[in-house]
């Protein structure tokens, strides 16, 4: 018990000390928060007098740094634009700009741009920490500096430095001065200086000069509501808003403006909708004007920002030094051509026609010259690089041909399909002139522009494929232009001058696409050196780069759609049209191309108007941009050596391609003794393949698959026998070891003599003589071994209808696509019910080959008629009908004596 309780003090007392030191921790604790709480306060203190510190610093040193660069208000240096040879070709700078006084300014423009730039503008001190508090949030979401916070007062503090960057520290040296400014000016001062110092675009500083730029507009107070919300929406991005090269993104962009003056209470909701809906319309005559280089000198200015980040404000004041590509020369003669009006059709009233022009460097896409437009003003519509046109057959070497020699699968002798027809979907173009061909070689199809063979040939290789391959070379298509009509250039958004010479630049320089550019570098202010980057890019290889180059320089050749632009120099190239689709107007067009290439230069043209409408179409031959592609590049290249196109070196010779001679006198006949149908040609050249294909009466076209490929010149076809019915034969000569195919021949047609399924008896070659038994035993195998000597004929026999009533079977040869089949329902080939039917009643056999009735039984791939139940018995001989083309072979002999041979085109 003594142990017992001796141990009970002991847990007790164990028990009591975590009591005590927790006593002990809860002292502790209640000093560590009132030293805390110290701290805090002092912190507080310390922060207190540290911020007032830093808004004296802030204060001093924004007043300092006003004081240092308010001569930096009135602008800066500005930025010199050289050409290729360094020479000086422009300028750009502030020069622009018309100051107004704060009582010119109406109130409803005030209110617009506080509304949409600055709404707590009478309430902050320069600085709005709301709105950095909002801008801080932003940019921590986006990890990165997104948003600026700035207010009126510090973008117009901005005006006083060059670096944009959004940097903590531009920030606060801008916030400094924006305090500052608020100290020594009124609000309405602020507002003034911000109205007169920003940039609106096409080099316009102010608002005044803004509202006669895009306006015409001189007095601000003349301004209506929608032209001032049109204003207030530039500042934003200038390049992008701007009317003039936006008008649906600056109206989207003014919908924004009025709806933040509706929510403010500056106008009504009636106001807004009124304003909102009215559609820009350019004034007559802008402030701009166009300077030699113009065009080119505006593109620089957008490279500038597009290429090397910089902002429009920052090129035009920041003494740049801008060099790029330009050919003065080249130029000049350009801008020469553009003012003589001999080359442009005259236009009804103040809407002239108008073109646009671009001119690149194959070596390394540098642009040498370049027309915006007839009447082209400065910062106006660059038709060259920003209004996409319909590039009608211009569109075809890049969408079909190119991708279908790169695929391997034809040159430039391939044989192309040309015949009327309708497309899944109901697509049913057709060719310019309304002749079709038939079928034609690829470069005659490029030369003569013939739509079929285009459309046949994307229809071949792949819309996919297609589409993948142009995007190489730089032209974006829409997710809509998956169809076959982009074959005839028939996009959803069109292409530029631009687009289309980058593009064909490829075909000169063996496949290697640069990326077009007008700026080589640029040297800041400071001495840095900024540099174009190409990155050059294998797009196609230098064997299909070549042959497009062979075949489109049959273009501009006698009998091509672009003779008009062939010169004293090698020249490719290919025209383009797009048809007016005006009722009565049909036979004129929308738009006309010529994209051609010499070895140094590559040029686009386009003509056309503005707004294609009854008044407003093209007229003029559709080689007028040829005519201009070769005034100018003529000109242009005169002083250079002439060069010649260079075939690339491990690209087979063209002539290696050339496809055989088509076969020009096939003939057909029946042979009296043996039924069989004896074809005969003469050679086109050694190691030749023939292959022949034939159809008959019932059939509108040939199969796909030929009848027979042989390297004779003869043939002897055992399944043509069904007596009435007309075969046609065609033949195709083509090389072995690369596919290169020969025209189609002549065709040569034949009429198996005999009854006719109708009872009526077919002429043969006599009046009125009867068919005779074919030789050999009734009952007994008839086989023809169906070789003649030329070793292609078929290997297998055929059986010859008989009184016996045994089945054969009969083989073709192996490859034809004719499989042989028993044919069971009483017509040929079968038991033979009809004791009318030639040859007797109660005939059995097999026959192979293509059915060309209603029966069942072997047909050839690419076949989809059948015979009719005629039987296979022995007919009178007659006198052969006309047709077109082979067929199929089957066993069976047949009697008959007929011959007919049908040349082309009768």
């Amino acid at each position: 018990m003594a142990d017992s309780g001796s141990k009970t003090p002991r847990k007790t007392t164990v028990e009591k000390k975590p009591a005590a030191g927790a006593a002990k921790k809860k002292k502790k604790q209640g000093f560590s928060a009132g030293k805390v709480i110290f701290w805090m306060l002092a912190a507080a203190a310390l922060a207190a007098i540290s911020a007032m510190g830093v808004y004296i610093f802030v204060i001093l040193n924004g007043n300092k740094i006003l004081q240092q660069n308010i001569d930096k208000l009135d602008f800066s240096e500005a930025s010199i634009i050289y050409d290729a040879n360094k020479q000086e070709i422009g300028v750009l700078k502030v020069e622009n700009r018309i100051n107004v006084e704060p009582n010119e300014i109406p109130p409803l423009m005030k209110q617009a741009f506080i509304a949409t730039e600055d709404k707590r503008f009478e309430d902050h001190t320069g600085v709005d920490f709301l709105g950095i508090g909002r801008a801080l949030v932003k940019d921590v979401v986006a990890r990165s500096m997104v948003e600026g916070g700035s207010t009126i007062t510090q973008q117009l503090a901005k005006n006083v430095f060059l670096n944009a960057d959004k940097t903590f520290f531009r920030k606060a040296t801008e916030m400094s001065i924006a305090v500052a400014l608020e100290q020594q000016k009124t609000k309405d001062e602020i507002l003034t200086m911000y109205l007169n110092y920003i940039l609106f675009g096409n080099q316009a500083y102010g608002v005044k000069a803004a509202s006669k730029v895009y306006f015409n507009v001189d007095k601000l107070e003349d301004l209506k509501l929608w032209q001032i919300a049109t204003l207030a929406a530039i500042p934003k991005a200038p390049s992008r808003y701007n009317p003039l090269k936006d008008a649906e993104k600056s109206k989207e962009r003014r919908g924004v403006v009025l709806k933040l003056m509706q929510e403010q209470g500056y106008i009504t909701e009636a106001q807004r909708a009124e304003a909102a809906a009215v559609d820009y319309e350019p004034p007559t005559k802008t402030a701009g004007t166009a300077g030699r280089n113009q065009a080119f000198v505006d593109y620089v200015l957008k490279e500038a920002q597009t290429n090397f980040n910089l902002t429009e404000d920052e090129v035009n004041r920041g003494g740049l030094k801008i060099y790029t590509t330009l050919d003065q020369n080249a130029q000049q003669i350009m801008e020469q051509t553009y003012a003589n009006a001999k080359f442009f059709q005259k236009s009804p009233d103040d809407q002239i026609m108008q073109s646009s022009m671009v001119i690149l460097d194959n070596k390394d896409g540098g642009i040498v010259a370049m027309v915006g437009g007839r009447d082209y003003m400065r910062g106006g519509l660059n038709r060259a690089t920003s209004a996409p046109r319909q590039p009608g057959s211009s569109f075809k070497p890049l969408i079909a041909y190119a991708p279908a020699i790169e695929a391997g699968k034809y040159t430039p002798y391939s044989m192309l399909k040309d015949e009327k027809q309708t497309y899944p979907g109901g697509y049913s173009p057709r060719n310019y002139d309304g002749v079709y061909r038939g079928q034609v070689t690829m470069t005659e199809a490029v030369k003569k522009s013939i739509n079929m063979p285009a459309i046949n040939t994307l229809q071949e290789i792949g819309v996919s494929n297609a589409t993948k391959f142009v995007e190489k070379l730089g032209i974006t298509l829409d997710a809509q232009d998956r169809n076959l009509a982009i074959a005839l250039g028939g996009l959803t958004k069109g292409t530029t001058p631009l687009q289309m010479a980058q593009a064909y630049s490829a075909f000169a320089n063996a496949g290697t696409l640069h990326t077009a550019h007008a700026i080589t570098s640029i040297v800041e202010s400071d001495g840095t050196e900024l540099q174009f980057k190409d990155e050059a890019k294998t797009v196609m290889s230098a064997k299909t780069a070549w042959y497009m180059t062979e075949m489109m320089r049959t273009v501009v050749e006698p009998g091509g759609t672009g003779a008009a632009a062939k010169f004293e120099r090698p020249v490719a190239g290919k025209t383009g049209s797009t048809q007016l689709d005006l009722k009565g107007l049909e036979k004129y067009n929308r738009d006309l191309w010529f994209v051609g290439y010499t070895p140094e230069w590559t040029g686009a043209v386009w003509m056309g108007f503005d707004k294609t409408d009854s008044k407003h179409y093209v007229s003029m031959s559709s080689g007028s941009a040829g005519v201009i592609f070769k005034e100018v590049m003529q000109k242009a290249l005169a002083k250079r050596p002439v060069t010649q196109f260079k075939k690339p070196s491990g690209v087979p010779d063209l002539k290696e391609e050339l496809p055989p001679k088509g076969v020009t006198d096939l003939k057909a006949e029946v042979n009296p003794e043996t039924g069989f149908v004896n074809l005969s040609w003469s050679s086109v050249g050694d190691g030749i393949t023939y292959q022949a294909f034939r159809k008959d009466s019932t059939m509108a076209d040939y199969p796909a698959e030929p009848l027979f490929s042989t390297q004779s010149t003869s043939y002897k076809d055992q399944s043509a026998y069904t007596p009435g019915m007309t075969y046609t034969y065609m033949i195709v000569a083509l090389k072995p070891e690369n596919g290169a195919e020969g025209a189609k021949s002549n065709e040569a047609s034949v009429t198996i003599p005999g009854k006719t399924e109708n009872g009526k008896e077919e002429p043969g070659k006599e009046a009125g003589e009867t068919g005779k038994e074919d030789p050999g035993k009734e009952g007994e195998d008839g086989a023809v071994p169906g070789t003649d000597g030329d070793g292609t004929a078929q290997p297998g026999t055929g059986t010859k209808p008989g009184a016996g009533g045994t089945t054969q079977p009969g083989t073709t040869k192996p490859g034809t696509g004719t499989t042989p089949g028993t044919e069971t329902d009483g017509t040929t080939g079968g038991t033979e019910e009809d004791a009318g039917s030639a040859g007797g009643s109660g005939d059995t056999g097999t026959s192979s080959g293509t059915d060309t009735g209603g029966e069942t039984g072997t047909k050839t791939p690419g076949s989809t008629t059948t015979r009719p139940s005629t039987g296979t018995a022995p007919v009178p001989s007659g006198t052969s009908g006309n047709g077109k083309q082979p067929a199929e072979r089957s066993t069976g002999g047949q009697s008959g004596s007929s011959i007919s041979v049908m040349p082309d085109g009768t």
